[in-house]
């Protein structure tokens, strides 16, 4: 059996090949993070929006990171459509949303994919922020 890979966030996310590390179970695993974090911080009823760029599955692990997130009783928004970054996080300052979550690997190489965390502010997510979804990561 395969041992779980090191899930770290770097800039502005995590990225990994798709296939390899990217994977729907570490999409899903990223996404209980997320949504672990903001019942602790009780900021669950926010709800979270979700957005993709047009890379290989990218709306499917979207969809997969919504699903989860919704799972915990977290209201979510997905685009009906694939969309640059700077769109979610317009999304989540217009709903108010407490996160975001953006499924692209920006400028990396095809074979990437990525899981952006955007913060409440429509930006990336602060270290504060990324250091706790990081620790609910072995939760997930």
């Amino acid at each position: 059996m395969p041992s779980q890979p090191d899930i770290q966030f770097g800039t502005d996310g995590w990225r990994a090949i798709i296939g390899d590390d990217y994977t729907f179970a570490n999409v899903r695993a990223c996404a209980a993070a997320v949504a672990r974090d903001l019942i602790a911080i009780n900021h669950e009823r926010r709800g979270v929006a979700v957005g993709y760029d047009t890379r290989f599955q990218s709306e499917e692990f979207a969809r997969a990171a919504a699903e989860v997130i919704a799972n915990y009783g977290i209201p979510v928004q997905i685009s009906d459509r694939p969309l640059p970054t700077p769109a979610l996080s317009y999304a989540v300052t217009t709903m108010n949303a407490a996160a975001g979550i953006m499924i692209t690997a920006s400028h990396n190489p095809p074979e990437y994919n990525g899981f952006k965390v955007k913060s409440e502010a429509g930006g990336s997510a602060p270290p504060e922020q990324v250091e706790r979804i990081e620790a609910h990561l072995p939760e997930a």
